[in-house]
């Protein structure tokens, strides 16, 4: 038998007692305090726009011992610094130093960094307002800026 309280004015008691123990579950403190938006360079946002610093290669996790393409970039909006993930074959060479980029979530779980590239939650998507995957592909040339 539980010592859940039952009868017709129940309501509140149980109402009351859920609140509590709601506490306890890591989802909810995270929802109900706004953690996500505290910790996210992005701020909430699903793109952001930033200046390229510097290119840097990481290696995989184990068993893959690829070097995967990286780049470091300051976000316009706040001037944090994070690391970026370039998608495709050949991406890192289209992009330059001081370029302006446009950043987006790599969608690793909880928000978190995906496959074997460690701590990169972010990728490029388009370099000097040019999609990066038109670029890769030869339909549109690099821009100068």
């Amino acid at each position: 038998m539980s010592n859940k309280t039952r009868g017709l004015n129940a309501g509140s008691k149980l109402v009351k007692t859920r609140k509590k123990y709601r506490w306890s579950q890591h989802s909810y403190v995270v929802r109900a305090l706004d953690m996500k938006a505290h910790s996210d360079p992005l701020e909430g946002a699903w793109q952001a726009r930033g200046i390229v610093l510097e290119k840097v290669q990481f290696e995989a996790k184990q068993p893959n011992s690829a070097m995967r393409r990286c780049v470091k970039v300051q976000l316009v909006k706040n001037g944090k610094q994070i690391t970026a993930f370039c998608p495709g074959d050949g991406a890192s060479k289209l992009i330059d130093e001081h370029d302006e980029v446009v950043i987006e979530c790599i969608g690793g779980r909880m928000g978190r960094s995906k496959g074997d590239i460690p701590g990169v939650r972010w990728k490029v998507t388009k370099v000097n307002d040019q999609s990066l995957d038109a670029l890769l592909h030869g339909k549109i040339e690099k821009a100068r800026k």
